[in-house]
């Protein structure tokens, strides 16, 4: 799955999808830690696996580490985590 990260934004949680301008859909989140020694990317996958309900070792930034634009790997049903992605966009999961 592709994300873009807003790192420092004040909270964790995922705001939306966004188009990029080559017309790609990707997951938006944002979370509170700086983006340094990979905190945000930690951020990020605890915040994903809280949402999708998998321990937090089934979650994963596999490319993009430095970039906004990530590439997230979550372990499990895919159709159990896209609903559950779907439902914590719906009721704007925070942590």
């Amino acid at each position: 799955m592709r994300v873009r990260l807003t790192p420092k934004g004040g909270r964790d949680s995922l705001v939306g999808i966004q188009h990029l301008s080559d017309g790609t859909a990707v997951l938006k989140a944002r979370v509170r830690a700086a983006p340094e020694n990979g905190e945000a990317n930690a951020a990020l996958e605890r915040l994903l696996a809280k949402t999708c309900g998998i321990a937090r070792s089934r979650a994963a930034v596999t490319s993009g580490p430095t970039s906004r634009i990530k590439t997230v790997s979550l372990e499990g049903d895919a159709e159990t985590l896209a609903a559950a992605l779907a439902d914590g966009l719906a009721h704007g999961v925070t942590t």
